[in-house]
C-alpha cells in the first residue's frame, strides 16, 4: 500500500512539473510588451517605438488641443505633465461622452512620424475616475492632483 501511495504522489509531482515547465515555456515566448498596460509621454518620447509596434499611450488630454477633423475623426494632445504627444484619432466611433479636455484617457494605436495614430480610445467611467496607472505616472512627474481637491 506504501508503494502505491508513494508511486502517486510522485506521478503528480511530475505532472505539477510539466505544467509548470509548459507555463514558463509560454511566458518566454510572449513579446516583451505583453504585460505593459501604457506608456506615459515621457517613456515615448524618451524611448520611441518602431513604426509597427501597438501599444497603449496614457495621460491626461491637453486643455484646448482638440480639433475636429472630420467626422469621427479629430486631434488632440496627450501630456503627463511633462512632456506631450500628438494623437490623431481614426477610429470608427465618435468620441465617448465622457472624454474631454483635462480629463485621463488612454489610446491604442501606432507611433507614427513623431504622432501617435490612435484606432481605439478609452476614456473615465465618472468624473473622478482615472486609471491607476495614469495616477502613478502623473504622481512621478509631481502633477497629480486629487480631483477633489
Amino acid at each position: 500500500m506504501k508503494g502505491l501511495k508513494k508511486q502517486r504522489r510522485v506521478q503528480v509531482i511530475a505532472l505539477a512539473g510539466i505544467c509548470l515547465m509548459g507555463v514558463l515555456t509560454m511566458l518566454w515566448f510572449l513579446p516583451k510588451d505583453a504585460f505593459q498596460f501604457f506608456r506615459s509621454p515621457s517613456e515615448v518620447l524618451a524611448a520611441p517605438p518602431t513604426e509597427d509596434e501597438y501599444f497603449q499611450l496614457g495621460g491626461l488630454v491637453k486643455d484646448g488641443s482638440m480639433t475636429q477633423v472630420d467626422g469621427v475623426q479629430f486631434s488632440f494632445v496627450v501630456t503627463d505633465g511633462a512632456r506631450e504627444v500628438p494623437v490623431t484619432y481614426v477610429g470608427g466611433d465618435p468620441a465617448p461622452d465622457l472624454f474631454s479636455e483635462g480629463q485621463g484617457t488612454i489610446v491604442k494605436g501606432y507611433y507614427v512620424n513623431g504622432t501617435f495614430e490612435a484606432s481605439e480610445l478609452l476614456a473615465k467611467h465618472d468624473e473622478s475616475y482615472m486609471p491607476a496607472e495614469v495616477i502613478d505616472a502623473l504622481k512621478e512627474q509631481g502633477v497629480y492632483q486629487a480631483p477633489n481637491g
